[in-house]
Parts: C-alpha cells; sequence; structure tokens
C-alpha cells in the first residue's frame, strides 16, 4: 500500500484540509476522514500490548531464569536489568530512525512485527525440551551455552522490537489530533490520559494473570498469549492506514547536538567576536520556502566553547540563503544545545531512582519466592505478582497527590500547581532510600526467620512468614515512581528547547536505561568483591541480601544530597529568559512513550 513521503510543501488545498498532515495516499489530510479518536484507539491497543509483553516477560523473568535455566541469583538479576535497560535504550534509537528516515508509522509497524518474532522465539524455547537443562534431581544442570544462546537472542529481539514500537507509538497518537484547533487540542490531552491510562491497564493483567499462567499453566501458555496479542495489535494498527494522518519527517535532535559541536571544533582556533550580536543566528537566514523560523534566544555567557560554531565566515554575505550545518550554526541552536547541557545534572542525578526500581523485579521477585505466599488453605501468589502492589502504590498515590498534596503544597509553597518538577523528583528520590531501609530490614527479618526454624541450607523451603512483609518496599519504590517519572517528564517538557521536543522522550527513557545497566554493574562487582562470603549467594538464606539493599540505601542518600546542590543551582528556562526579556512562545502538547 502507498505511503505519503514527506515534502517540502504542501499543495494549495480547498475546505478544511490540514495544512502540516497527509493521508495515506499524500494527500492533505482531510479532519472528518482521519485521524480522531477512531485511529487513536487503534493506536492505544498496540501500546497495550507492548506493555502487556514488556512487563509479562520481565517481572517473572527471574524466577524463570534460576528456577527453570538454573543460574544464580546475581547472574539472573543481571540478565532481566540488561535485557530491560536495552529495551530503554534502543528507545533512543528508535526514536532516531523514525524521525530522520522511517516516520512513526513505518517505525511501529516494522518493529512491533520485530518485536512478536522475538516472544515468538521465546516461546519455542519453552515448548522444545533441548532448549532448556532437565529438571533437577541430585544436582541441577545450568543451561548450556546453546539453550542460552537461543535465549537470549528471543529477549534482545524483543528488547530491540520494544525500543523501535515504545519510541514512536505516543507521538503517533498524538499526530492523530490537530493541536491548532482547539477541540482536538482537548482531545489530545485526553488521549495521553487514556495513554497511561492503557499503560496501567497493560502492567496489571502482566503482573496477575499472565504471571499467573506462566506459574500454574506453563510458560509456553504465558509467552504464546504475548506473542498473539501483539500479532493481533499489529493487524488492528495496520487495518486503520487509511484512517491515519501522517506528519512529515521533524529530523533527530541528535543530529542538532552533534552538528555544534562538529561546527564548534572545527573552528576551535578562530576568535570569538566580542559583541555576541556579530555571532550567526537564524535572522541572517533567508529561506521563503522555510517552515516558520525558530524563536530566538538570548546568548549566554556559559559553554563558551560552543559559540564558535556560530562564528560566520567573514566573506559570507549578510544574508545566508544556504547553511553548512556541521559548518556553521545559528546562535539559536548553539543556546539550544547549551538549555540541553544544563540538564544534565538533574538528569544524572535521577539515574539512580532506576536502578532502585531494578530491584523490584530481581532480588524483591527472589526474596518473595522464599516466603509464605498463600491466601487461604489453596490459593498461593505468583511470586512475582506482588509487583501488583508496586502499580497499586502508582495509582494511589496518583489522586492522592492531585487531591490532597496539591492543595495543601499549593497554599504553602505559593504555587498552584503544587510541587515543581524538581521537588516531586526530589520526593521520589526520599522515598526510594525509605524503600531500600525498610527492604534491607524485612531481609534481616526473613533471614532470622529462616535460621530459627533451620531452612538455612535449604533454598527451596518456604520460610514460615508471610510474603506481605515485603509490601513497604513495593509501595515506597511505587510511589516514589508516581512522583520521579511524572517530575522527570514534566522537567524535561518544559526545559527542552522548543525544536528538540523530542530530546525530552529520550532524556527520560536514558535515565530509565543507565539506572537498570548501573544496577547490572553494581551487582557484578558486588559478586565479585564478597565471592568469599556473597552477599548475593544462589541460595539467598546463606547469603547477605540486606548488605546490598544498604549499600543501595547509602548511594541513593548520596546521590539525593548531589541532586539537592543541583536542584538549588538550576534556574528553569522560563524565568532565565524572562530575565533577558524573552517570553516563551506558545507550545502545544506533546508526547512521551
Amino acid at each position: 500500500m502507498p505511503m505519503p513521503q514527506p515534502q517540502p510543501q504542501l499543495p494549495e488545498t480547498q475546505g478544511k484540509a490540514l495544512p502540516d498532515a497527509w493521508d495515506y495516499k499524500g494527500r492533505p489530510a482531510d479532519p472528518s476522514k482521519t485521524g480522531g479518536w477512531i485511529s487513536a484507539a487503534m493506536i492505544l491497543g498496540v501500546e497495550a500490548n507492548e506493555r502487556l509483553t514488556t512487563l509479562g516477560i520481565a517481572v517473572n523473568l527471574v524466577t524463570y531464569l534460576t528456577g527453570v535455566m538454573h543460574l544464580g541469583n546475581a547472574t539472573s538479576a543481571n540478565t532481566v536489568t540488561n535485557f530491560m535497560g536495552t529495551s530503554f535504550m534502543l528507545c533512543l534509537l528508535g526514536g532516531f530512525v523514525a524521525d530522520t528516515f522511517l516516520g512513526r508509522y513505518f517505525t511501529i509497524a516494522i518493529f512491533t512485527t520485530v518485536q512478536a518474532v522475538g516472544v515468538t522465539i521465546l516461546t519455542i524455547s519453552t515448548i522444545i525440551p533441548s532448549l532448556r537443562p532437565p529438571r533437577c534431581s541430585a544436582t541441577c544442570t545450568p543451561a548450556t551455552g546453546t539453550q542460552l544462546g537461543v535465549l537470549y537472542l528471543a529477549l534482545y529481539t524483543t528488547a530491540l522490537g520494544t525500543g523501535g514500537l515504545k519510541s514512536s507509538v505516543s507521538g503517533f497518537g498524538s499526530d492523530q489530533f490537530d493541536d491548532t484547533s482547539k477541540e482536538e487540542g482537548s482531545q489530545m490531552t485526553r488521549f495521553f490520559n487514556w495513554f497511561f491510562f492503557f499503560i496501567s491497564i497493560g502492567s496489571l493483567c502482566a503482573v496477575t494473570i499472565l504471571v499467573y499462567i506462566q506459574d500454574n499453566v506453563g510458560r509456553q501458555w504465558g509467552y504464546g498469549i504475548c506473542a498473539s496479542s501483539i500479532v493481533v495489535g499489529l493487524f488492528v494498527f495496520v487495518a486503520g492506514t487509511k484512517r491515519y494522518r501522517f506528519k512529515p519527517l521533524v529530523g533527530s535532535p541528535l543530529t542538532q547536538i552533534a552538528a555544534v559541536y562538529v561546527a564548534a571544533w572545527r573552528k576551535r582556533r578562530l576568535e570569538l567576536p566580542s559583541d555576541p550580536s556579530l555571532l550567526f543566528n537564524v535572522d541572517d537566514v533567508a529561506d521563503p520556502g522555510s517552515k516558520k523560523k525558530k524563536q530566538e534566544l538570548p546568548h549566554t555567557k556559559d559553554y563558551r566553547f560552543l559559540d564558535r560554531a556560530a562564528i560566520k565566515n567573514p566573506e559570507m554575505s549578510a544574508i545566508v540563503t544556504k547553511v553548512n550545518k556541521w559548518y556553521l550554526s545559528t546562535l539559536t541552536d548553539v543556546e539550544e544545545v547549551k538549555l540541553v547541557l544544563r540538564m544534565l545534572p538533574i538528569w544524572a542525578t535521577t539515574i539512580m531512582f532506576w536502578t532502585i526500581y531494578a530491584q523490584m523485579t530481581t532480588f524483591s521477585v527472589s526474596q518473595a519466592t522464599t516466603m509464605n505466599r498463600h491466601i487461604g488453605r489453596s490459593f498461593q501468589i505468583p511470586a512475582a505478582s506482588l509487583t501488583v502492589f508496586f502499580v497499586g502504590s502508582i495509582l494511589l498515590t496518583v489522586p492522592v497527590y492531585d487531591r490532597v498534596i496539591v492543595p495543601v503544597a499549593a497554599k504553602i509553597l505559593h504555587n498552584p500547581h503544587g510541587l515543581t518538577p524538581l521537588q516531586r523528583i526530589g520526593v521520589g528520590l526520599v522515598f526510594s532510600t525509605m524503600a531500600m531501609v525498610t527492604a534491607a530490614l524485612t531481609e534481616i527479618k526473613r533471614l532470622h526467620a529462616a535460621k530459627s526454624h533451620g531452612l538455612v541450607n535449604d533454598p527451596n523451603a518456604q520460610i514460615p512468614l508471610t510474603v506481605f512483609w515485603l509490601i513497604p518496599q513495593f509501595f515506597f519504590v511505587g510511589s516514589g515512581e508516581a512522583f520521579t517519572y511524572i517530575g522527570q517528564l514534566d522537567f524535561f517538557l518544559r526545559e527542552c528547547p522548543k525544536g528538540m521536543k523530542t530530546m525530552s522522550t529520550g532524556l527520560f527513557l536514558s535515565t530509565l536505561s543507565l539506572g537498570f545497566f548501573f544496577s547490572s554493574i553494581l551487582v557484578t562487582i558486588v559478586h565479585k568483591v564478597t565471592s568469599k562470603r556473597p552477599w548475593l549467594a544462589d541460595n539467598l538464606n546463606q547469603g547477605k541480601l540486606y548488605n546490598f539493599y544498604w549499600l543501595l540505601a547509602v548511594l541513593s542518600g548520596l546521590n539525593f544530597v548531589a541532586y539537592l546542590v543541583f536542584a538549588r543551582g538550576y534556574v528553569y528556562k522560563q524565568k532565565r529568559l524572562a530575565e533577558e526579556g524573552y517570553e516563551l512562545e506558545e507550545e502545544g502538547p506533546s508526547s512521551h512513550a
């Protein structure tokens, strides 16, 4: 089916055709026949399936690796965090491909197919006996290199599909609404509410229904349901092709950042003019066929090295019609890159939260497998389903914040929105530290129960201690995510330059990715350093997992102190520009994965 190609300029149209969107044949989009809620609903289905699949695999993967593949606790934890970290990191690749080459529609269609292939391979690996080690008898035989190779092929193919899909699905959904229309603009806001609702629904189904099926019916059925749902979602998505609105490629903000650095490096030996007005800027470009120019930003004195990117060749005319961006950048482009650089200290100090978050899908699940998970005499909660308390605390914290905290904070802080984005992130960081403190105390209690009942040497024994002792650590991390997640999104969206809005999603997703990867690095280091008396033993009853939690609590506390220093010194973009006499232009809604 032919798809629209980016065009430099739309032909003149009659009626109410949209000036910046096309239908599937490349014609100006008719609002009455394209976009709107029908199109958005088909896209929401793809996101629900993505979340169902990703969490359906991740939250229960550690029990599969330890119980079926017979890997150690540390190795299993690293496998899970590397899988999740790669999924989020590949979102950056997917966003670059969508913005620069394929567009969001093709990116979603292609990477959803890739995800379906990955989950299908994973399903097959649970069906064929030769692709997993034999059951434990007197000893347990770990998975072979071939068996692990097939497993890793399935996981990282799935991660590739997840990354590409997640990078574009919310943005393509927002493309179905015209933000210049008052009616559709309000519909777009509701779309994002529904988008996060579908994320929550997918998460709840994953940690309850899917995990139960995996543990009690069979992994092949659980993963098979994931694969089938992805395929169904893909067919529904493609079926809506004729109704979608397509936007032109906008280019990746990473290209702009790279171009500014390259241009500055190439002119590193040139002397900067004493008057910043002599630097090349948006008003020096004459391009009548181009879209609306960027809002000009004032010159700032920090990161002066980058200003060299805007040094104009004296032989150039006053008005330039064509620019090589790898040699000459506008001063506004340079200042936009500076805005991103100023956010990096805040960005770096939010990574630690997601390292603690990673423990909820690894060692916390391992703890749960050793504890009493029965409700009544017959029903036993799957270990990975404890994350339902994590999801529940998120859903509880959001309305409490809106109904209780915002009115109180508004009166105390004289801020109608309650807490600022940086304050919300700070609250989340405090909660994450409290989570590790409670996790360490709970682990000490769990080990005491194991010792008092003589179960230290039996890794498969059920300790007579209810699994609900783990709820506080899930609650604190879940509530912390409600503050940190929304605070990060709000902060990056506000502070990213208008011309680099997709960068806000990239900055946010990279903190998740690096948080998971840092967890893997930390686990590897701790496991090697404590190898003689392991903290992270394969038999948790013989380990000192509580020391690992104490270490995370200390690191989180130190990280919070650093965050406070950077947050207190940070000046919001709007305030900085107001001090220079500039007023921000109106910005439409943006989207995040």
